[in-house]
């Protein structure tokens, strides 16, 4: 089995980590988080370092490629993005629970994570980086943008798009046909009757548009996210690594 690691020691990252202990697929090595001390132990696995130790763990521990285990669509890219400047090429791993049902013809890209009890059906495509929560439902041919996600228990009908970095909150329904856009946000218990354009935080039954929102601005209120979110640059993060 492949050696990799996951980066975000959060619970969103256990929860990743059972994904792929019970895929059976991967050998997982430890995590990797610049909000952690080195050592810190997580479900009976180290934080290693952060995201600038990575050359120094490839080789130490013969690491194969990882996964990204943020919640927060667009501090994951942020991640995702500073882990491929450190290493150009870097293996990103797709995390699919084996109680997950993927229809005929579904396409997945990379660094995805498919939780439990997910149904994916037939022909659809989740793009790279998005996260199927735990007993959600993406119907026949739908279409997940990067960096997407579905929180637990929402159902898409068939036909949906889900623009990238757009985020479908807890219980959500959305009927057949709908379009939501980029970096748009429907809230907890909505039901989607309507088309949504971009970077727009709806809700309700059925949701309306209640305002305008940002490109990068938190809707997972913790305040770990809240920090990264509004990082610009990764430098101020430094290596806690001692050798």
């Amino acid at each position: 089995m492949q050696n990799v690691i996951i980066f975000g020691a959060s619970g969103h990252g256990s929860v990743v980590l059972d994904c792929l202990e019970k895929e059976g697929k991967y050998n997982v090595i430890g995590f990797v988080d610049s909000y952690r001390v080195k050592g810190y132990i997580v479900n009976g696995y180290q934080v290693l370092g952060s995201e600038f130790d990575l050359p120094y763990l490839i080789n130490r521990f013969n690491i194969e490629g990882g996964i990204v285990a943020i919640g927060d669509n667009w501090t994951r890219k942020l991640i995702v993005d500073k882990i491929s400047k450190i290493i150009p090429g870097f293996n990103f791993i797709n995390a699919i629970h084996p109680s997950a049902k993927l229809g005929k013809d579904v396409s997945l890209g990379c660094g995805n994570v498919i939780m439990p009890g997910v149904i994916i059906n037939s022909n659809s495509l989740i793009h790279d980086f998005c996260i199927v929560n735990s007993n959600s439902i993406l119907e026949h041919d739908s279409v997940m943008g990067s960096y997407a996600s579905l929180a637990p228990a929402t159902c898409c009908g068939g036909n949906v798009i889900l623009g990238k970095f757009s985020s479908i909150c807890l219980g959500v329904n959305i009927v057949n046909g709908i379009e939501i856009g980029q970096h748009t946000v429907i809230g907890a218990g909505s039901l989607v009757v309507d088309h949504f354009g971009d970077n727009v935080i709806a809700y309700g039954s059925p949701a309306r548009i209640v305002r305008q929102r940002t490109i990068g601005e938190p809707y997972l209120s913790t305040p770990k996210k809240k920090q990264l979110s509004k990082l610009e640059s990764f430098k101020e993060i430094e290596s806690n690594l001692s050798i």
